[in-house]
């Protein structure tokens, strides 16, 4: 039943088997994008349990995505390397034990080191369910595989915020890691049983060392740099002016050897085309604004506006219940739509739900936060699979998997960025606005006596009591308006890259067979 058909390629699965091997692929799937997402709303919790602060708690979520990142490149050399079913197996194994190691650490460095190897392990993670997924079904039905792949993948996000928050407030942060253990080893048992008669031919190739090495050596000190920078006082530190400079020689040096190599571990020579420019560009910024506001949005809804984890993990999750319901619909609207227009009427959506969000303020009830976040599903069904579309237009099926590999690692690793820039620039955002607001609290402005004798009769404090509450008001006044910055500078952000989109040729139908080739 699952011998090779006359093309080579194995027949698809029925039955049962059929039944079991897409729901294992399809849990594999989701407890990686689960996990991308899971430690949101945990990380005050996680970050006061270990004793650190929460921008150093914010590194269990940015090495994960930049080792994740890295580690996506090497998935084509890998499968030819080891095997497919074999090396997805083999990832989901040490998934697993790294998500053990993430719960059992005893303090942030053990921690952010098993992340950073269970980001490493699920790179192959998603390019090859997706492959997995499209030969268990028939060519003609492809379209239904990409569109529960997709499916699966949007439901992971979702579900990451509340679970993860539910998980926090009901037992603890470890948990949030140690729940991929029985999905973990059921998904690999199921798709060891069903797929490993279906193996890809193994055979030994040379991999670009130089090349991995010298990736390695500008994405791991750029990150660094990123995250220790506000700490470190940016360049008035030594150790900062250090990580720059390795940082811009190493990726220097990584342009030319790639560029030069016959057999690059990136290949960058496809950024000379028209669609994989525009549309990897556009989507790598636009993942790194939407990624970012998902991590900054719920540290703000707990620290600030007091909500359990739980419930902020609730107030995010409505974001994929409209990319749920409109993912059918997309796949019969794609065949008949320019892909452009799509991804165009999808940064505007998410302009027009950050601009939303700028007006937020203290005050905001559970309902004026829920709405955009619902509104932001609708631009969420338009974004990813349009772009992957016109960038994986016009290749040849050759070039396919070595594009879709580096338009994932810009995509992702933009995400880790992004997320390093946008809270670096909320808490500058936030020291400018406190200094401003401080400049009203004299002596001499009736409107601050006024409002401190207003908070001694209301409170029946005394004046160092109701100077400390207004302090603290006021602190949070400063946050909100840092916050609402963000918004409004993601809002112009989309509308700004917009004419990326247009760069690219139009791209139609033909876009489908391109995104379900470049899953093999």
């Amino acid at each position: 039943m699952n011998s090779p058909g006359n093309s080579g390629a194995p027949i698809p699965l029925t039955g049962a088997r059929f039944a079991l091997g897409t729901f294992a692929v399809a849990l594999a799937t989701f407890m990686n994008v689960l996990d991308s997402s899971i430690a949101n709303v945990a990380i005050p919790t996680l970050s006061g349990n270990l004793g650190v602060s929460i921008d150093e708690g914010t590194w269990v979520i940015t090495l994960f995505a930049a080792a994740n990142a890295v580690s996506i490149p090497l998935t084509g050399w890998l499968t030819q390397r080891i095997g497919q079913v074999k090396l997805f197996v083999w990832a989901i194994m040490l998934f697993v034990l790294s998500s053990a190691a993430c719960g059992l650490a005893p303090n942030l460095l053990v921690l952010l080191a098993a992340r950073v190897v269970q980001g490493a392990v699920a790179g192959p993670l998603v390019p090859l369910s997706q492959a997995l997924l499209l030969a268990s079904f028939p060519k003609d039905k492809s379209s239904g595989a990409l569109a529960l792949w997709a499916m699966t993948a949007t439901v992971g996000p979702i579900a990451g915020p509340a679970l993860g928050g539910w998980i926090t407030d009901s037992y603890s942060w470890s948990w949030i890691f140690y729940i991929n253990v029985p999905v973990g080893l059921f998904a690999a048992g199921a798709i060891w049983a069903i797929y490993r008669d279906r193996e890809t031919p193994a055979r030994k190739l040379p991999v670009d060392k130089v090349g991995l090495i010298s990736l390695i050596a500008w994405v791991a000190p750029l990150q660094i740099m990123l995250d220790k920078g506000r700490d470190l006082d940016w360049f008035n530190s030594t150790t900062i002016w250090i990580l720059t400079i390795v940082a811009v020689v190493s990726f220097l040096f990584f342009l030319i050897w790639e560029l030069t190599e016959d057999r690059p571990i990136v290949n960058l020579r496809l950024f000379a085309k028209r669609n994989f420019f525009g549309g990897t560009i556009a989507i790598s910024v636009a993942y790194a604004i939407f990624f970012a506001n998902l991590v900054i949005l719920p540290q703000w809804i707990q620290g600030f506006l007091g909500y359990p984890a739980v419930d902020a993990g609730l107030v995010t999750a409505p974001l994929g219940i409209f990319a749920v319901i409109l993912a059918p619909v997309m796949g019969k609207v794609m065949p008949r739509s320019d892909m452009r227009v799509l991804a165009t009427l999808a940064f505007l959506g998410f302009a027009g739900v950050f601009f939303l969000r700028s007006n937020y303020t203290t005050g905001v009830d559970a309902w004026t936060l829920v709405l955009p976040t619902l509104l932001q599903g609708i631009p969420t069904a338009l974004f990813f699979t349009p772009l992957t579309a016109i960038i994986l237009s016009g290749l040849s099926p050759e070039e396919i998997p070595a594009a879709a590999g580096l338009s994932n690692f810009a995509r992702i690793f933009a995400g880790a960025v992004g997320t390093s820039l946008m809270s670096n620039a909320w808490n500058d955002r936030t020291i400018l606005h406190h200094a401003r607001l401080v400049e009203q609290t004299s002596v001499d402005n009736p409107r601050f006596t006024g409002a401190i004798a207003n908070l001694q009769t209301t409170l029946h404090a005394s004046v160092p009591k109701a100077t400390a509450f207004y302090e603290s008001s006021l602190n949070a006044q400063a946050t909100m308006l840092g916050l609402n910055d963000i918004f409004w500078i993601s809002a112009v952000i989309f509308v700004v890259i917009i004419p990326l989109i247009w760069i690219t040729r139009p791209t139609k139908s033909a876009a489908a067979g391109a995104v379900a080739a470049g899953g093999h």
